[in-house]
């Protein structure tokens, strides 16, 4: 039989980091695995001791509803206020999703259809080239770096590529802080993003995953810009903020038309989460800012460790100012494309990294490390390093 929709998805990227590992593991070698950003530090004891209390009462075992429960989306909303001074109806501006996944890839579905475009940064996190792909749409590539002026920079890119276009894109896919180069950008980008938005009519899908994951100034929400809700709608998630990767818990805020059809066209797919993990996600998001801090402190120890570790063995790393990531230049003394460069290591040191093709074209050249292992694994890593 002739499957629909698949035929032209490559394996997934990090399909090629699992080889990795399992190469590595076979050569009899140490792995340190830097290739997955699955955290793992434990998630928040409050979560876990609401979500056990509350799966004991026979009643949250019936069915959720599509847009998330009440109290699930009063706490996105007061989280939006007390951090970044928006206010957003909770009735109408907060959807909860699955992840931000799930969210980004029925928004697509809303979104775009066969024959439509969209613009992503390239490289980029791989959901956000394949979902519009998924909906039948074509994705534009937008070049972006991690340079101080990056952001600058990919302001001009992403005019000079709309104006290049005679079939304009509806819809722009953008994430920051950025998986994978960690560029941070600030509020008067957000405006300026804003601005091209309205003057173009594409509309923005803001992945908002590492909201919390910084060192410095706290990134900027799209949705603190004035009209930001008339061209645009931000996914945030509780996967990174609070580690909880596998409970599957977010939602998107922003534009009241769009969430509406999402609700509709998540009516049709799903109940919503597990009624317990929205209650203990709930609780969490009000009452867990001291986790949070935690977090970033050790992701801050986590960086700094390993970037100074890189320069001193001729790695030149610049230190991220967000995200779970260090993205760094394949040395120039390996002359090896990604993929291969990133088979080498594991097969070589027992060191698993993301090859930077894998987020695509402009990816070529890079690896990144994921802040996956506590400070003592990570110098075992950069030891196994040093005399490559």
């Amino acid at each position: 039989m002739e499957l629909r929709r698949i035929a032209d998805l490559p394996p997934y990227s990090f399909a090629i980091v699992e080889k990795s590992k399992a190469e590595a593991a076979a050569l009899g070698l140490e792995v340190f695995d830097f290739g997955f950003g699955n955290p793992d530090l434990p998630s928040p004891p409050l979560a876990v001791n609401e979500l056990r209390s509350s799966v004991l009462d026979p009643s949250s075992h019936r069915y959720s509803i599509s847009r998330g429960i009440s109290d699930l989306r009063q706490a996105f909303a007061q989280r939006y206020l007390n951090r970044w001074g928006v206010c957003l109806d909770p009735e109408s501006e907060v959807v909860a999703t699955m992840g931000t996944k799930e969210g980004l890839t029925h928004l697509t579905w809303l979104l775009l259809s066969t024959g439509d475009r969209a613009f992503v940064p390239d490289p980029s996190y791989p959901i956000h080239s394949f979902a519009p792909r998924l909906a039948g749409a074509e994705t534009i590539p937008v070049p972006i770096s991690c340079d101080d002026d990056g952001g600058e920079d990919f302001l001009r890119s992403l005019d000079k590529a709309y104006q290049a276009c005679t079939r304009k894109p509806r819809v722009l896919i953008v994430s920051f802080p950025h998986n994978p180069t960690t560029l941070t950008v600030s509020l008067e980008f957000m405006e300026e993003l804003v601005s091209w938005a309205l003057a173009t009519g594409v509309f923005i899908v803001h992945d908002f995953a590492y909201s919390d994951i910084y060192f410095g100034e706290q990134p900027p929400s799209i949705l603190q810009v004035s009209r930001a809700k008339e061209v645009a709608v931000e996914a945030v998630t509780l996967t990174k903020s609070f580690s909880m990767a596998g409970w599957r818990i977010g939602a998107v805020a922003g534009n009241a038309e769009v969430l509406a059809a999402l609700v509709r066209l998540k009516s049709y797919i799903d109940y919503g989460s597990f009624k317990p993990i929205q209650l203990a996600a709930a609780s969490t998001l009000v009452h867990g800012g001291a986790y949070v801090d935690k977090l970033n402190n050790e992701y801050r120890l986590r960086r700094d460790t390993l970037v100074e570790g890189l320069n001193s063995h001729g790695w030149p790393t610049t230190s991220p100012k967000g995200t779970m990531f260090v993205w760094t230049r394949i040395p120039s003394r390996f002359r090896m494309d990604s993929g291969t460069f990133a088979s080498y290591l594991a097969t070589t040191t027992g060191v698993v990294v993301s090859p930077g093709a894998a987020f695509g074209t402009n990816g070529e050249g890079w690896v990144r490390f994921a802040l996956i292992m506590d400070i003592p694994r990570i110098e075992g890593a950069l030891r196994a390093l040093k005399d490559i």
